[in-house]
């Protein structure tokens, strides 16, 4: 059926409703046409950055038990978890969750999963998180990389007035699949049910109408796929 090679074949999964024309470079089109020659977001609105009114960024403060670790001890910890760090003035790690100080409705939630000990991702991440500093970090699946990034979130969100109609999100989490958006989704309900932290869920082979109506209502936290996060652009 495909002798021809400059044919255009229709693909699977990884194209969801379109297909990729190999006779244009690859370019993917779909409904709404190929992305080529297109400005995503070009009708996004300007914005004034210096007009918007301050808000807090740094929230943590360490608990004794880490101040009182010296640098000695805290190159042992990281070494003994591999961790390899790079910045200035990184905060020490933490090494049980009281030591994070994240509020009581943070700390109840954790102590309903029953969870020992943070995860070294999540040992280093919290306080550089919480501080309100810019974080790179990179760990193996299953390493608990998405506590280590949404209970600072909801710290954060829960220390900014309230999102009204129409407006937010505060935090954007931008994902490579429609499964890890749904996984996600699930944690970000689950630790943010006890103070109203609301979430939704973008991404393709999914109706726009919906998740179109939870982003003009507003909500905190979106979860996104790159394609249905550029459809909304």
């Amino acid at each position: 059926m495909y002798r021809d090679r400059g044919m255009s074949r229709p693909r699977g999964r990884g194209a969801p409703g379109g297909y990729r024309d190999e006779r244009r470079g690859g370019a993917r089109l779909g409904r709404g046409g190929s992305f080529k020659n297109k400005q995503p977001g070009a009708q996004l609105c300007p914005q004034r950055w210096d007009n918007l009114p301050p808000f807090q960024k740094d929230f943590y403060t360490p608990h004794n038990n880490v101040s009182s670790r010296s640098q000695n001890d805290v190159m042992n910890f990281r070494s003994r978890y591999e961790m390899t760090i790079r910045g200035n003035n990184v905060p020490h790690p933490v090494e049980e969750f009281e030591e994070a100080n994240f509020p009581p409705y943070v700390m109840d939630k954790i102590r309903r999963q029953g969870f020992l000990t943070p995860t070294p991702i999540q040992s280093q991440g919290w306080p550089i998180a919480l501080s309100g500093n810019d974080m790179v970090g990179i760990a193996k699946t299953g390493s608990g990389k998405t506590l280590a990034y949404i209970l600072p979130a909801i710290v954060h969100i829960n220390n900014q007035p309230p999102v009204s109609y129409g407006d937010g999100p505060v935090v954007l989490i931008l994902v490579p699949t429609r499964e890890l958006a749904q996984q996600i989704q699930q944690v970000a309900a689950e630790f943010g049910s006890t103070t109203r932290v609301r979430n939704t869920c973008i991404y393709g082979g999914a109706p726009k109408g919906p998740q179109a109506r939870d982003l003009e209502q507003g909500v905190e936290i979106v979860i996104a796929t790159p394609g249905r996060l550029i459809d909304f652009l």
